[in-house]
């Protein structure tokens, strides 16, 4: 998993996904997807434009659709890992101080995460963007009072727990079956 500077001392925040996951930093938007073991780049092809993208691993069709914002396609990279996974590179085009979040991978809420992930995901951004303006201080563990006690999507507190519990189970579960029998794409 390739994490920025500021990921790599606060974790980052991943929208799980049937392939893999997705994650975001202010600037970047990173895609990791679960392929056979012994992929090849050559059993692999990726075409990101401006708008859209498509993955396509051997044959198959992981994912195809328009983006949620514009990347910069020329600047966006895709490597193969350990011949297990595949991992891109989004350049997002619009500046790091912008308060534009990445609310799916893709137009019409394609991949988007769950309301208690974006709660996080929202968090994580700030506070790196806080990191950016102040380079000599580590936010990495910092929390905000910024009013992020509503999650966006929910009517209640009651609702929120509720919420985290059923992720922390789907989270378990998800990990269990990973340790069990690697979930790839065939």
């Amino acid at each position: 998993m390739a994490l920025s500077h500021f990921d790599e001392k606060s974790g980052a925040v991943i929208c799980t996904t049937p392939w893999g996951g997705w994650w975001q930093t202010v600037g970047e938007v990173f895609v990791e997807i679960k392929v056979p073991k012994g992929t090849r780049g050559k059993q692999v092809s990726i075409s990101i434009q401006p708008k859209h993208i498509k993955c396509v691993v051997r044959g198959n069709t992981i994912f195809e659709g328009n983006l949620c914002r514009t990347v910069v396609a020329d600047e966006c990279t895709w490597t193969i890992e350990e011949q297990e996974r595949v991992t891109l590179l989004l350049v997002k085009s619009e500046p790091a101080s912008s308060e534009k979040v990445w609310e799916s991978l893709l137009e019409g809420r394609g991949y988007a995460p769950d309301p208690l992930v974006m709660h996080e995901m929202m968090k994580k951004l700030d506070l790196e963007k806080f990191q950016l303006e102040n380079p000599g201080f580590n936010f990495s563990g910092a929390t905000l009072d910024k009013a992020y006690d509503k999650i966006p999507g929910l009517k209640s507190a009651e609702e929120a727990d509720e919420l985290r519990i059923s992720s922390n189970l789907q989270q378990a579960k998800e990990k269990s079956e990973q340790r069990n029998e690697p979930g790839v794409v065939q």
